[in-house]
């Protein structure tokens, strides 16, 4: 397996330079400068470039399961680490929480973390019960009470990045914004956040 990795890399490692060969050399004579910071789940079906359609040096990306990013004062510093990297080094415009439909982390949390879930990953899903809570009581069961959860994951998700006093700085004068995507990986499309409607919305491009 690993040897089949190894010269598969090889061989997407040739066409990749050959394709952005201008593009890598001009980033390594003025190093990078994203506009884009991208958190998503590390589901290996979710891929930022993939899903954005961005070349080198278009988005700086942190994944973890569940695209969760714990609340500042939690004591996991690898997020709070990454956002004031983001902000404060690479001067980022905007901050993307993407969740995506079919989560496990999330169906985890559904079926009850004490269920099978490993000791670490559950201790890292905690920081998603907040939403499990919101959701379970609204009556909902199987694939809506899942949609549901993953769209109250993002927006709590969305507050804990908030919560960052980069974030709060970066957002009050202007400088960056944070917002919430949906992958839906059956019907292939994204739904972003709409705050004037207070809900999530497919995204259709536009025809003019």
């Amino acid at each position: 397996m690993s040897e089949r990795l190894l010269a598969e890399s090889s061989a997407s490692r040739e066409a990749f330079f050959e394709q952005e060969k201008e593009r890598l050399a001009q980033l390594g004579r003025e190093g990078q400068s994203p506009d884009v910071m991208f958190i998503g789940c590390s589901d290996s079906r979710v891929l930022a470039e993939s899903l954005t359609g961005a070349r080198p040096g278009d988005l700086f990306v942190v994944r973890v399961i569940a695209n969760i990013v714990p609340p500042p004062g939690s004591g996991e510093s690898v997020l709070a680490a990454a956002i004031d990297y983001a902000l404060d080094v690479l001067k980022v415009k905007r901050i993307i929480v993407c969740g995506h439909t079919d989560c496990g982390g999330l169906r985890a949390l559904e079926r009850g973390l004490e269920n099978g879930c490993p000791g670490n990953t559950a201790d890292w899903m905690t920081h998603a019960l907040p939403a499990f809570d919101s959701v379970q009581h609204k009556g909902l069961c199987g694939e809506e009470l899942h949609d549901a959860l993953v769209e109250e994951n993002v927006l709590l998700q969305l507050e804990h990045v908030r919560a960052y006093p980069s974030v709060q700085r970066a957002e009050a004068e202007g400088i960056a914004k944070v917002h919430g995507w949906i992958f839906d990986l059956e019907h292939r499309h994204m739904r972003y956040y709409d705050r004037n409607r207070g809900s999530f919305v497919v995204y259709v491009p536009s025809t003019t």
